[in-house]
Parts: C-alpha cells; structure tokens; sequence
C-alpha cells in the first residue's frame, strides 16, 4: 500500500506543534512504513555542564525515530507507547544538528520492535538504540485522512 503523503504532512504538523518536540527543537522530516527520519537543531539547552549533548536528547531522538518507525504500520484507530528503551551512546556531540532514522524491524498486533541511529552532521554515528513499543488500539491519532491511498 502507498502512503497518503496530505496523511504524513498531517502527522508531520501535529508533530510539530506539540510542545516537547517543539521544545527539543526536534522534527519529523520523513515517514514511511518503517521507517522515520527525525532532525534535532542543537543549542546550549541540550548540552550538560561538560559542553556535550546531553545523554537524554539523544535517547529522545532514538525513542522518537522507533516510535515513528512503526506508527505507519499500526491499524488507524491505534497509538504506541514505549515500553522499553535500550541504547549505545558511541562519540559525543557538541553542536550542529542532530540526524536520527529509525526503522521498525517487527511489527505485532499488540508488541512492536524498531531500531534507530543517531548521526551528526559529518554522518559520525553517535548512537544506537531498539525499543519495544506496544499497540494500543483505540488510541490512534484523527487526523481526518487515510493513512494510505486508495489502490
């Protein structure tokens, strides 16, 4: 099935309008089935007293990028919520922007799994993570369109 990209754009506004992303200076730049792309501004507030950024904004990315990896392939009236979160912090990171892409790897009817990495702007791998998230049915997002079109 083919994404309905006014669907994507939708989730994509929503995203971005809701206040912890907002404040992370965190956005969705691409969604898929299986995949999602998110992109992190950096500055001074996410950085801990030693000038690096801060281990929690990169678990974000990473628990961002798993969750949206696997939300296209959810049935429309479902949400997730993560339910474990296991990550590698490989090089640290002072400034720029932040590169996250998850990718779903497993996707259940009620426990899902997904993987994602965290680049910097030179493409340096500064992270790695997984995250099992589950199906919550009836908790899905009305964003007034189909999640894919018509065949």
């Amino acid at each position: 099935m083919k994404p309905n990209p006014e669907y994507i754009r939708k989730i994509q506004d929503i995203v971005s309008k809701a206040p912890f992303p907002k404040h992370m200076s965190m956005n969705l730049i691409e969604m898929d089935v299986g995949l999602a792309k998110i992109e992190l501004l950096l500055s001074t507030v996410h950085l801990q007293p030693f000038g690096l950024v801060h281990g929690g904004v990169i678990a974000t990315l990473i628990d961002t990028a798993t969750f949206w990896a696997v939300f296209m392939s959810l049935d429309e009236d479902a949400g997730l919520v993560n339910v474990d979160l296991k990550l590698n912090y490989l090089r640290p990171a002072t400034h720029g922007r932040l590169h996250a892409q998850g990718r779903s790897i497993k996707e259940g009817k009620s426990l899902c799994y997904s993987e994602a990495t965290v680049f910097d702007d030179l493409g340096s791998l500064l992270a790695h993570g997984t995250s099992t998230l589950m199906v919550l049915p009836g908790k899905g997002l009305d964003v007034g369109e189909r999640k894919f079109l018509p065949e």
